[in-house]
C-alpha cells in the first residue's frame, strides 16, 4: 500500500484523512478548525475556479467582491436567515490591542469596544442586498448578476479537512431580477451549470433535486441541490442554488420603477459551491495508492520519468523528452518532467500514484534502442510499451479515455447503490447495511423527516426534479405521499 495509506474499506475517514495529507493537499493549521491549503491543493482548486468562473461569464454574471465584515444590525433584518447562522458566526467586538500594564503581553483594550459588533461573514446576502439597494433603481438595471469568489467563516465544532472547516474558500453568486419566472429560471440555470461542471470535468455523476422544507436554505422560498455519492456510500452536497423570493429584496427595501411606472420589490437569487469540491473528488475517485484525478482537473496531466545509469543516458533521455513537451505544449497538456537525479525511479513511481497524475512516461536505455517507450495509465494501472513517434495521439486519446472511465466507474458505483426501500424495515436494513442512496416514500412533514433522521441517522438528501408524481403511502406513517424522496447518510 503507498505511502502506509489505511485501507479505505476498512477505515474510510482515516484514509481520506491521511491521503489529504500525504498527497500534499492541505493540512491542519494551528488555528483551530481552520485549513492550510497547500500548493498542490490549491493548484486543483484553481483549475475549478478557472472552469467555473469561465462557465458563469459565458452566462452573462460578472465578478464583484463585498466586504469581509457586516453589521450585526444587517443580520436582524431577514429574520430565517439570522436564526440559520446565528449559532455559527464569529463575531468582532473590539478594534485594538495594547501592552498590559502588569507584564501579561497584549491585552484587548477595553476602551476599543465597537459602538456595533461585527459579524465575520458566513455568507454575503445581507450586505450584499444593503447595496443593491443603491445599485437598483429601475428595470434597466436589471437582471444584476454578480459572482464573488470569497472565504467565509462559520464556526463549526467538527471539523475536516476541505470537508467541514471553520475558515472555507467558496463563490457565491447573488442575482437580482425583475420578476419571479426570471428568478426561478436563474436558480435552475446555475444549478445545471453546477451539474455539467461536476460531471464533465470532475467526473462526478450527481443528483439535481430540491431540499425539503426542513433542510433548505435559510431564508429561501427553495433550496435546489446537486447530491454527490462517495465510496463510502454516504452522500455530500456539492452545489446548492436558492431562489430567494422576495425576501431579501423586502429586507432591505429593494425596489426597481417598472416601465409603467410602478414600484416593485425586486427577485433574488444565491448560489454557491467551495473547497468542499476537493475533498469531494478525493473520495469520489481515489483508491489505496492515492489520488485518482480526472485529467480535466489534474495541475499534471503527464509526468515523465527518465531511467539513466550515466549523464550520457541521462542527456540522450532529457533530450527527447524535452521534444515530446513541445508536442504537448501544442496540444495544451501539462506535464512534468521529473529528472532529479537524487530520487530513484520507483519512488517517483510511488509519489505520481499517490498524487493521482493521470499519464506517466517512462524511458530508460533499452526504450531508446528500440524506439519505443513505457505509457501507464493512473486509473486502471496499465503500463504499455509503444512506439515513441506515436506517443502524442497516444496521450491525448488516453486523456480522453480516463476522464472518462473515472466518470463510468463512479456511475456505476452510484447506480449499485441506488435502492428502492419497499417499507421502513426495508430502509432500516439498507441503511445499516447497504448505504447509498435510498428512494422512499415520505408524507412530507417535518416531524417524520426528524423521526426518521434520529432513528437511521439518514437525511432526505433532494427530492429529485425528475422524480415522476407516483402517488404512494409514507414508509413510516402510512400516509399520502406525492413521490419518492432521496434519503442517505451525509458528510
Amino acid at each position: 500500500m503507498s505511502k502506509g495509506l489505511p485501507d479505505k474499506n476498512l477505515n474510510f475517514s482515516a484514509w481520506y484523512n491521511e491521503l489529504v495529507k500525504k498527497a500534499d493537499l492541505a493540512e491542519n493549521s494551528s488555528v483551530r478548525g481552520c485549513m492550510i491549503i497547500k500548493p498542490y491543493g490549491f493548484s486543483i482548486w484553481e483549475k475549478m475556479q478557472s472552469t467555473l468562473d469561465s462557465m458563469f461569464k459565458k452566462s452573462g454574471h460578472q465578478n464583484a467582491y463585498f466586504p469581509l465584515f457586516l453589521p450585526k444590525s444587517y443580520l436582524n433584518k431577514e429574520a430565517e436567515h439570522v436564526k440559520g447562522f446565528a449559532k455559527e458566526c464569529a463575531v468582532v467586538t473590539h478594534y485594538r490591542l495594547i501592552n498590559d500594564d502588569k507584564g501579561k503581553g497584549l491585552i484587548v483594550d477595553p476602551e476599543a469596544k465597537l459602538e456595533e459588533e461585527l459579524i465575520v461573514r458566513p455568507t454575503s446576502e445581507t450586505i450584499i442586498w444593503n447595496t443593491y439597494k443603491k445599485w437598483i433603481q429601475s428595470y434597466r438595471d436589471l437582471p444584476l448578476l454578480i459572482n464573488q469568489w470569497a472565504n467565509v467563516v462559520r464556526w463549526e465544532m467538527r471539523t475536516r479537512l476541505f470537508l467541514r472547516t471553520s475558515e472555507f474558500l467558496w463563490q457565491e453568486g447573488h442575482t437580482a431580477h425583475s420578476t419571479k419566472a426570471e428568478a426561478e429560471e436563474e436558480t435552475l440555470k446555475i444549478l445545471d451549470i453546477y451539474s455539467e461542471f461536476l460531471e464533465k470535468t470532475m467526473a462526478i455523476p450527481v443528483l439535481k433535486g430540491t431540499k425539503s422544507e426542513n433542510e433548505k436554505f435559510a431564508g429561501a422560498i427553495e433550496t435546489y441541490c446537486v447530491e454527490a455519492l462517495m465510496q463510502d456510500g454516504k452522500a455530500l452536497q456539492v452545489g446548492t442554488s436558492h431562489f430567494l423570493g422576495q425576501n431579501f429584496a423586502k429586507a432591505f427595501d429593494v425596489q426597481f420603477s417598472t416601465p409603467q411606472g410602478k414600484k416593485e420589490y425586486v427577485w433574488g437569487t444565491s448560489w454557491g459551491v467551495s473547497t468542499r469540491l476537493v475533498g469531494a473528488l478525493v473520495m469520489a475517485h481515489s483508491d489505496e495508492k492515492g489520488l485518482i484525478l480526472p485529467p480535466n482537473l489534474a495541475p499534471i496531466q503527464v509526468v515523465m520519468i527518465p531511467i539513466f545509469n550515466n549523464e550520457k543516458e541521462y542527456n540522450k533521455i532529457n533530450n527527447v523528452f524535452s521534444k515530446i513537451a513541445s508536442q504537448l505544449d501544442n496540444k495544451n497538456i501539462s506535464y512534468k518532467i521529473d529528472n532529479r537525479k537524487n530520487n530513484k525511479p520507483g519512488w517517483k513511481f510511488a509519489e505520481y500514484e499517490l498524487k493521482g497524475v493521470p499519464i506517466r512516461l517512462a524511458l530508460g536505455p533499452k526504450d531508446l534502442e528500440n524506439n519505443t517507450i513505457e505509457i501507464t495509465r493512473r486509473d486502471t494501472l496499465k503500463k504499455e510499451i509503444t512506439n515513441i513517434k506515436s506517443i502524442e495521439d497516444k496521450i491525448s486519446n488516453y486523456l480522453i479515455e480516463i476522464q472518462n472511465n473515472i466518470y463510468k466507474k463512479a456511475n456505476d458505483f452510484k447506480n449499485k447503490n441506488s435502492h428502492t426501500a419497499k417499507n421502513y424495515e426495508d430502509f432500516k436494513n439498507v441503511i445499516k447495511n447497504k448505504s447509498g442512496f435510498v428512494y422512499a416514500h415520505w408524507d412530507g412533514t417535518v416531524e417524520t423527516e426528524e423521526k426518521i433522521k434520529k432513528e437511521t441517522k439518514a437525511t432526505i438528501r433532494c427530492i429529485p426534479i425528475t422524480r415522476k408524481q407516483n402517488e404512494g403511502k409514507c414508509m413510516v406513517t402510512g400516509k399520502k405521499s406525492k413521490g419518492m424522496v432521496v434519503f442517505a447518510k451525509a458528510y
